[in-house]
């Protein structure tokens, strides 16, 4: 780094731009550390923003330096004394400590970014590295989505344009007419309208961002001239603020920016994952019926750090990253069809009207609240007791027969894993796949969402229909995240994204697939069953399955159920062109085998449509890293072909978990081994 933010720039607008040059270099497996004097001019939080994104731009790790910055920062978290002194003698020793005039480290590859280019930004309207100029952000949604925007003009942000009679001595507010795509929505007495591009959702999520008391401070700024303009937060936006930790409530309501932040209807609804990670709750009935209705693209604007498909709400089909004070200000404008460089984002109270700009917090106003409310006894008082819980936590029940835990077999929240069921002392040979199936065929960048959604369970979908047959209510429904320690709920919800589309079934979005018969046959039509729903069929005909993907399989969140559910669904192998680190180390956790086409294929070089039949040869005769294995297959016409895959798995310690049909089967056999062993007293008697 060179150079230092402009003004109006936020660690939010650098990470998401480091987020695009990265992703697009490729750091896949890579350590990335940034150095350069511009490392000065980032404080230790701005730091943490870029480095947590490190999973959205595929690097294994990303570091900074220590330097005086970072024992200013352990000072001002409260840390001892002699803690702070122990870092900087060790790392000084070390040669670790970075100073502007010291070497710069050598390294393998080097990019340059000049912070000084830096302009706000937002990401999306489907990935983090899609990064848009915030001048551009209407066109964006209109390139993702033509066909809904064509003969749509460009939205505004206040639905009524101010007109003066001179003569009478009036200002009226005239509403626009309805403009094409435009639905008018009465929330209780409030009419509204919405827009393919209005937003539905703008949430200040819990994460590292909301942990960066330069942006959330800048948020609340913001909101504070907001109110005092007379601005509000459009009547159909559901809003929330989720702050990455108690401290950041506390120096809010210190710097009483609090009050401001409420008056938009940002109140805090809770310390965690919440709309991140698709916890949005429902929208308001009339919102959600004009959605459904209408076919509209509503977006959600948030400042987390991934907006994957239907990850961050199953209706919203948009979703933009954005600093704390752009989910304000998008809260305000109520849509992002607009260029709010230049397009008004509302009118104060005598009808005038307000440009972003006006309510902009300047980085000299930040540092003054900064100053004013942050200190190191904020962070004593909420850490002095961090681990004692609230009575919630404190009035759970606990075991009553010592370490073990007791599985209630009623329970649709954790149920006992089928992982261990039927395990032999020692695992069996490795053997060839045989005569599998395509249970999936997908095209490129499919995440972890895609594959393990977290957000809501749709009432019909299998895991909604499991959880009904259950005995539970839809309303109590919760997420697929809250019920991960259920298997039966999450192999239902694998593949289960409402925007997943697998090309067996072309015609269709979600989880759908096709069933074809277990055995070859000429020309076979199949059935289109739910992928759950077929994965049983084929598993109760003993049709080992197989998924085929593109480039950047498994991108996104760590998401171990993404591993743990294509496994349960009785998928023994996935042949892609290229995979995301974490879930390919995943999928070798979980006994599923990964395979890569050779640099330059694909499925489409290949010319495979998903009804083929494949053999896979080569792993019973032995594993090791990057082995080369044959696929072969046969056509639904009868012809026969065959090609070359990588074996993505890399080291030896995961040729092991794999032998062992997974990591948990591994661990457990090492463990009851340990037990057996003789202790060293009882070998010497």
């Amino acid at each position: 780094f060179t150079g230092q933010l402009p003004e109006g720039a936020t660690a939010t607008d650098l990470v998401l731009t480091v987020t695009q040059i990265l992703r697009k270099r490729g750091v896949v497996g890579k350590f990335v550390e940034f150095t350069g004097a511009g490392l000065s001019q980032l404080g230790l939080a701005d730091r943490a923003t870029i480095s947590n994104m490190c999973p959205e731009y595929g690097a294994t790790a990303a570091l900074f330096p220590v330097d005086d910055e970072t024992l200013r920062y352990l000072r001002m978290t409260g840390r001892p004394e002699e803690q702070v002194e122990l870092v900087e003698r060790y790392t000084k020793e070390q040669g670790l400590f970075r100073t502007d005039d010291g070497p710069e480290p050598r390294f393998s590859d080097l990019l340059e970014l000049d912070l000084s280019t830096v302009e706000p930004s937002l990401a999306g309207p489907r990935r983090p590295q899609d990064r848009v100029r915030l001048a551009e952000i209407a066109n964006s949604i209109r390139v993702a989505f033509p066909n809904q925007f064509s003969g749509q003009h460009n939205g505004h942000a206040t639905p009524s344009i101010k007109v003066v009679d001179a003569d009478a001595g009036t200002v009226t507010q005239v509403p626009i007419e309805n403009e094409t795509g435009s639905v008018e929505v009465d929330l209780g007495g409030e009419r509204t309208l919405l827009n393919h591009g209005s937003v539905a959702i703008a949430a200040i999520t819990s994460c590292t961002n909301t942990s960066n008391p330069l942006v959330m401070l800048g948020a609340g700024l913001l909101a504070k001239k907001a109110v005092e303009k007379g601005l509000t937060v459009k009547p159909a936006v559901k809003t929330s603020l989720a702050p990455g930790s108690r401290v950041v409530t506390d120096y809010l309501q210190r710097a009483g920016l609090m009050p401001y932040l409420e008056a938009l209807q940002f109140h805090v609804v809770g310390y965690g994952c919440t709309t991140c990670i698709g916890n949005s709750g429902p929208l308001a009935e009339p919102v959600a019926q004009a959605i459904q209705d209408n076919n509209l693209v509503v977006a959600a604007v948030l400042s987390g750090n991934r907006n994957f498909e239907a990850r961050i709400h199953p209706q919203v089909r948009a979703s933009y990253l954005a600093s704390p004070p752009l989910v304000v200000a998008f809260a305000l404008a109520g849509t992002v069809d607009t260029d709010l460089t230049q397009d008004p984002i509302g009118s104060d109270r005598s009808g005038n009207a307000v440009y972003l700009r006006d309510i902009w917090p300047t980085q000299a106003e930040i540092r003054a609240a900064l100053e004013q409310a942050i200190g190191p006894d904020l962070f004593h008082k909420e850490y002095a007791e961090v681990f004692e819980g609230d009575e919630h936590w404190q009035a759970l029940p606990l075991p009553e027969r010592g370490d073990l835990f007791e599985w209630d077999p009623g329970s649709t929240y954790v149920q006992e894993p089928p992982f261990f069921q039927d395990l032999s002392p020692e695992p069996a040979p490795l053997t060839d796949i045989e005569d599998a199936r395509v249970l999936v065929k997908l095209a490129d960048s499919i995440t972890t969402d895609h594959i393990s959604p977290a957000g809501s369970i749709p009432k019909d979908s299998p895991a909604g229909r499991y959880l009904i047959e259950h005995g539970v209510q839809i309303r109590d429904f919760n997420s697929y995240g809250s019920r991960r320690g259920n298997h039966q709920v999450m192999m239902r919800g694998t593949f289960g994204n409402v925007r997943l589309r697998n090309e067996l079934v072309p015609d269709k979005e979600g989880d759908w697939t096709l069933k074809l018969p277990p055995d070859w046959v000429l020309e076979p039509k199949g059935d289109v069953q739910r992928i759950y729903d077929a994965s049983m069929q084929y598993q109760n005909e003993k049709v080992p399955l197989v998924a085929i993907a593109g480039k950047e399989y498994g991108s996104g969140s760590s998401r171990d159920w993404a591993a743990k559910g294509t496994s349960l669904l009785g998928v023994r192998a996935v042949i892609a062109e290229s995979y995301e680190r974490i879930h390919r180390s995943n999928l070798v956790g979980m006994g599923v085998l990964p395979l890569q086409f050779m640099p330059g294929e694909s499925r489409e070089s290949h010319q495979l449509n998903g009804h083929e039949i494949f053999s896979i040869d080569g792993i019973a005769e032995g594993l090791e890293p990057g082995k080369h294995l044959t696929v072969r297959g046969k056509r639904a016409d009868g012809s026969e072909f065959s090609f070359e895959t990588i074996c993505r798995i890399d080291t030896p310690i995961e040729i092991e978990y794999y032998r062992h049909g997974g990591i948990l089967p591994y661990v457990l056999r090492l463990l009851l081994k340990e037990s057996e062993a003789p202790t060293a007293t009882s070998a010497t008697a």
